[in-house]
């Protein structure tokens, strides 16, 4: 008698290890005057991906479609591929929207938010 492939608790112990949504994983740096961020984004391609900003905050979404063939044969024993819509959500506060930049590139995107000058003028005010 064969032992099956897998476990009763097997099921459990991946939901309770790994999310069923996959993460888009991020790293937030500033330099030159600019945020930046650079996220990972395997699986997805550039048409996937939009990118807003509003009032101060850059989202980030991607979604990916299921491609299946009507005339598609397989009989699937575990289909671990994501399928679905990712988003994310950075709030940057004031930055010359007009200026944002945006890079994919082997599955990591990298968007480029330039910081507005900071109004440094001081104005003494007298108290009548």
């Amino acid at each position: 008698m064969m032992l099956p492939r897998k476990m009763f608790l097997d099921d459990m112990f991946d939901s309770f290890l790994e999310s069923d949504v996959p993460k888009m994983k991020c790293d937030i740096y500033e330099a030159d005057g600019n945020y930046n961020l650079e996220l990972d984004m395997p699986g997805f391609t550039k048409d996937d991906i939009n990118i807003e900003f509003n009032k101060g905050t850059l989202t980030i979404s991607a979604e990916k479609k299921d491609e299946k063939e009507e005339k598609d044969d397989k009989k699937y024993i575990r289909r671990e591929r994501f399928y679905g819509s990712v988003s994310r959500s950075f709030y940057l506060g004031d930055i010359e929207e007009e200026n944002i930049k945006a890079e994919f590139k082997d599955g990591t995107l990298k968007v480029t938010a330039p910081k507005k000058a900071e109004n440094i003028s001081k104005k003494v005010i007298n108290i009548d």
